[in-house]
C-alpha cells in the first residue's frame, strides 16, 4: 500500500513538473517559436515543445525520487540495514531511469532540430551509412544504443538482477569450502558473471528498442501516449504477477527482498514518472496543438524500457525484447497506421479523444480565383510525418489570399 501511494506521488510530481515546463517553454521557447513549429498530418501547425516538457517532467520526478530514497537510506540505523539497502537500490534505479531518459531526449532533439527527413527507418539510415552518409537519424540510433547500455550498466546492480548471481556465487563459495572442489566454485562464479552480462545486454536492448519503437507510433495525435500508457500498464501488471526481479527459489518464486510486497509494486513505481508526465500533456497532443516529436517519444520510450528492466524477471524481459524487435522489423515493411485503420477496435482506440477525421479534409480552393495556378493542388506531404515550416510562409500566403479576394471580387462584379 505504501509503494502504491509512493507511485501516485511520483506520477503527480512528474505531471505537475511537465505542465510547468510546457508553460515555461511556450512562454519563452529556446531559439524562438519558429524553431519548434512543424506541420502535422492535417497540414496544421503544431509545436514540438511537448516532447521536451514531458521528458523534463519524467526525469525530474525520477531524480527527486532518487534523492528522497538516498536521504532515507542515509538516516537508517543499524537495525534497519535491509530497508536502507532497498532504498539505496531504489535510488540507483531511479537515477538509471533518469539517465536513460536524458540521453534519449538529447539525441532525439538532434534529430528533431537538425534532421532533414529524407532518410527514414532503420533501413534508410543504415543504407545511407553504408554509402558514407552520416544522417542525424544514424547519430540518434548510435546514441540510443550507447545511452541504453550505460543506463543498463548503471541500474543493473540496483535492480536486484545481480542479487541472484551474487547469491549463487556465495553458495558456490560455501560449497567450495566444504567440499574442496575449486573448479566447481570457479565455474559457478563464471556462470554468475555470464548471467550479469546477459542481463545488461537485455536491459540495454529494452531501453534502446523501447525508445525507437514508441517513436514509430508518434504519427497521429495522442497515439504514442496511448501506446505508452498501455505499455506501462502491462509492465506494472507483469511486475505484480511475477513478483519483480531478484533472487528466486528453485520453484521460480521470488525469495528475500521486501516482504511487504514492494517487489510486486516495483513495476507500478517504475512506470509512474513517464506515465504521469505523458498523461499531463495528453490534452495538448489530442487537441493537435503540440506533439511529442522524436525527443519526447524517444525519452518516454527509453524510460519505459528502463522500467521494464527494473521490474521484470529475465524470462519476461526476453519476451518483451523479442516483441520490440519483431515490431521494429515489421515496421520497415508494414505501416502501423494502415493496420490501425483496417482494425476497428484499434481504430476506435486510436480515435478516442481526437478530432473527427472528416475535419482533416483540406479547404476547397477559392472559387473566385481564376488563375490556372490556383487550381493546381500543392504537393502533399507523406502521411504521418511532421516537417519543418519555413519562417513566415504560412502568414504570407494567408495575407496574399485575403487581399486577393477583396481585389478580384469587385473586378468580377463589374463584368
Amino acid at each position: 500500500m505504501r509503494r502504491a501511494a509512493g507511485a501516485v506521488a511520483v506520477g503527480a510530481v512528474a505531471a505537475v513538473t511537465a505542465r510547468a515546463a510546457y508553460a515555461g517553454l511556450r512562454r519563452r521557447p529556446p531559439a524562438g517559436d519558429k524553431t519548434w513549429t512543424r506541420t502535422n498530418h492535417r497540414g496544421e501547425l503544431v509545436t514540438l515543445l511537448e516532447g521536451p516538457a514531458a521528458s523534463v517532467g519524467a526525469i525530474a520526478a525520477e531524480l527527486i525520487c532518487a534523492a528522497v530514497a538516498a536521504k532515507a537510506a542515509g538516516r537508517a540505523t543499524d537495525s534497519q540495514t535491509q530497508g536502507a539497502t532497498e532504498r539505496s537500490r531504489g535510488s540507483r534505479s531511479s537515477r538509471g531511469m533518469a539517465l536513460a531518459g536524458a540521453g534519449a531526449l538529447a539525441f532525439g532533439l538532434i534529430d528533431d532540430l537538425a534532421g532533414s527527413g529524407k532518410r527514414r527507418g532503420l533501413r534508410g539510415h543504415l543504407g545511407a551509412l553504408a554509402h558514407g552518409e552520416v544522417t542525424t537519424g544514424t547519430v540518434k540510433l548510435g546514441g540510443l544504443a550507447a545511452t541504453g547500455f550505460a543506463a543498463a550498466v548503471f541500474g543493473h546492480a540496483a535492480s536486484g538482477h545481480a542479487a541472484s548471481g551474487h547469491a549463487a556465487s556465495g553458495h558456490a563459495a560455501s560449497g567450495h569450502a566444504a567440499s574442496g572442489h575449486a573448479a566447481s566454485g570457479h565455474a559457478a562464479s563464471g556462470h554468475a558473471a555470464s548471467g550479469h552480462a546477459t542481463d545488461v545486454m537485455i536491459n540495454a536492448g529494452l531501453i534502446a528498442g523501447g525508445a525507437n519503437l514508441l517513436n514509430l507510433f508518434d504519427l497521429r495525435p495522442g497515439r504514442a501516449i496511448k501506446v505508452a500508457v498501455l505499455s506501462g500498464c502491462l509492465i506494472a501488471a507483469g511486475g505484480a504477477v511475477t513478483g519483480g526481479p531478484g533472487p528466486r527459489a528453485s520453484n521460480g518464486r521470488p525469495v528475500g527482498g521486501d516482504r511487504s510486497g514492494g517487489g510486486r509494486a516495483a513495476g507500478l513505481v517504475a512506470v509512474a514518472a513517464p506515465l504521469g508526465a505523458s498523461l499531463a500533456l495528453l490534452p495538448e497532443d489530442l487537441g493537435e496543438r503540440a506533439m511529442l516529436g522524436d525527443a519526447g517519444a524517444n525519452a518516454l520510450g527509453a524510460m519505459l524500457g528502463a522500467a521494464a528492466a527494473r521490474s521484470l524477471p529475465r524470462p519476461a524481459r526476453i519476451g518483451l525484447l523479442a516483441g520490440i524487435v519483431a515490431l521494429t522489423v515489421v515496421s520497415e515493411k508494414v505501416s502501423f497506421t494502415s493496420v490501425i485503420e483496417r482494425t476497428p477496435p484499434l481504430r476506435r482506440l486510436d480515435m478516442l479523444g481526437r478530432r473527427p477525421t472528416a475535419l482533416s479534409a483540406p479547404p476547397a480552393i477559392d472559387a473566385v480565383t481564376d488563375s490556372p495556378e490556383a487550381a493546381i493542388e500543392p504537393p502533399r506531404q507523406r502521411m504521418g510525418r511532421h516537417r519543418r515550416v519555413e519562417p513566415g510562409v504560412g502568414r504570407v500566403r494567408s495575407a496574399a489570399r485575403f487581399f486577393e479576394f477583396f481585389y478580384k471580387t469587385p473586378a468580377r462584379q463589374k463584368q
